[in-house]
């Protein structure tokens, strides 16, 4: 009756999101090492990074669950109305 839900992203396109997030990561790192301050600047632009990139997974991870959430709910809907429709007979006379 419904579709199975197809996987949104290959392969290729995890693969590039990861090496993109460990290069653009890396770079950054090797910045802040070389970077010509003091000690107590780095570590304060280090701790910037890491509170960065936390807040960016758990971003990720709301959006993911409320997107799961949704096409969850919409199957349930979808699975409802597949049985009334399925049950419903148009010619039957109520006696």
């Amino acid at each position: 009756m419904t579709k199975p839900i197809q996987p949104t992203q290959t392969t290729a396109f995890y693969v590039q999101a990861v090496l993109s997030f460990a290069v653009s990561l890396s770079s950054v790192v090797i910045a802040l090492i070389y970077l010509p301050v003091q000690g107590w600047v780095r570590a304060f632009l280090g701790l910037g990074l890491l509170y960065v990139v936390t807040s960016t997974v758990t971003l990720c991870k709301v959006v993911r669950d409320r997107q799961e959430l949704s096409e969850v709910t919409n199957r349930v809907d979808q699975a409802r109305l597949d049985k009334l429709l399925a049950e419903h007979d148009p010619f039957k006379v109520n006696t």
